[in-house]
């Protein structure tokens, strides 16, 4: 399997408003730059539909570090709140709903076609990558106004 390092953000102008997402993918010695405009959404739309368009373009199954600084995304992963949700009929801890449920069912889906190791990383710090994603996604929002 090839090894893929992804780095992905998700931004919003007014929550809801406007919103862009932004990821970097990083094999060998190739790294591609892709984003994405939606005119009405959440902040927390765009961090998922980074994750969901970044693993739509990998073309085979691949091993995959995914680094994003919401902790919305990776928690879900990693602290089996998707295992829960499914368990309990999509309904969260207080027995509401899920939100996106659409873009959750979407992610788990690319996920099971990888083997995605999900990594947190501090937002708007020293991450080159982490900020390239942002600056991808405002400028989403910026060009599309």
């Amino acid at each position: 399997m090839k090894e893929v390092t992804i780095y992905t953000d998700g931004a919003c102008s007014k929550n809801p408003g406007p919103g862009g997402w932004g990821a970097v993918l990083i094999y060998g010695g190739h790294q591609k730059e892709i984003s994405g405009f939606t005119p009405l959404t959440t902040n927390q739309r765009m961090e998922l539909t980074a994750a969901i368009e970044a693993c739509k373009s990998l073309k085979e199954p691949c091993r995959v570090k995914l680094h994003s600084d919401s902790a919305y995304l990776i928690n879900a992963f990693n602290q089996h709140w998707l295992e829960n949700w499914q368990r309990n009929g999509w309904k969260n801890s207080k027995k509401e709903p899920v939100e996106n449920q659409d873009l959750w069912k979407e992610l788990l889906t690319l996920a099971e076609k990888h083997q995605i190791t999900w990594i947190k990383v501090k937002g708007h710090a020293d991450n080159i990558y982490n900020n390239r994603c942002d600056e991808l996604a405002r400028l989403e929002i910026t060009r599309n106004r």
